[in-house]
């Protein structure tokens, strides 16, 4: 599950601020989690984030979202350092972790035979969201950046993962995407997967316009392709798409501004 929402102030050690202190001017780090609170931090500001979009209220003693996937992924978090904040997390799990796991997070929703024999190391991102104060776009550019030398310094040949459709408006706006979705970005069909939980809704052109997600709007910039038909994630109300990127294909544009040269 991914997505950029919420409305929250949480500082690095995972606390909720009640009162919002005068900020100064942002200065953002990616770091890998090292430590077993930077993690908790992540899984805090998840909670607080998803509970924001969704209203879902997670099976945690202590309020956090957090899975048995946690332990079998690396992950990394973006900090706002001139204030002290955390502002953007995400988790990811290598193809010899998802061995171990005994499976991918998104076999949950998808079933993945088609891309059983994908060459190379394949790496799956998920759990990503943003703080509400930093979605102008800075903070989901630093985390690509991150991304994407980890993708090419551990020779990654494939990134897949879910992108989030809110269902909240009744599905109108996960209709009026799905249709350019599937013109535009499914890749081919020999690598397409099927959703365990599919979700067709007819689009109404009263409701105008798409809006696609900011999330699934950056996973399409930087070169992924839609892996098919949409899944119901009914724990959080939202249709879930699957996203698969060739890292060798990434856009130029996205190469350009975030590989560096090996």
């Amino acid at each position: 599950m991914q997505v950029v929402a919420g409305s929250l102030q949480i500082d690095t050690a995972g606390r909720v601020l009640n009162a919002v202190p005068e900020r100064r001017k942002p200065r953002l780090e990616a770091r890998f989690v090292r430590q077993e609170h930077e993690l908790r931090s992540a899984q805090r500001l998840r909670a607080e984030v998803f509970g924001a979009e969704y209203g879902v209220r997670f099976d945690d003693p202590e309020g956090l979202d957090r899975d048995r996937f946690d332990p079998f992924c690396d992950h990394i978090n973006v900090y706002d350092t001139a204030n002290a904040l955390l502002v953007a997390t995400t988790r990811l799990m290598t193809g010899e972790k998802a061995r171990l796991a005994g499976s991918f997070y998104s076999e949950h929703e998808f079933d993945m035979t088609a891309l059983a024999r994908l060459p190379g190391r394949v790496l799956e991102i998920g759990r990503t969201c943003v703080h509400p104060d930093y979605r102008s776009g800075a903070a989901i550019a630093v985390l690509w950046s991150a991304l994407s030398d980890y993708l090419v310094s551990q020779d990654f040949s494939y990134l897949l993962g879910c992108a989030s459709i809110s269902l909240r408006d009744g599905g109108l706006n996960f209709a009026a995407i799905m249709p350019e979705l599937r013109e535009r970005h499914l890749v081919e069909p020999a690598l397409r997967v099927v959703p365990r939980r599919g979700l067709l809704m007819e689009a109404d052109p009263a409701t105008g316009p798409a809006s696609l997600p900011p999330l699934l709007k950056a996973y399409l910039r930087m070169g992924c392709r839609i892996g098919g038909e949409a899944c119901w994630d009914p724990d959080f109300q939202c249709a879930d798409v699957f996203v698969l990127l060739d890292v060798a294909a990434m856009s130029a544009r996205y190469a350009q501004r975030f590989l560096k040269a090996g």
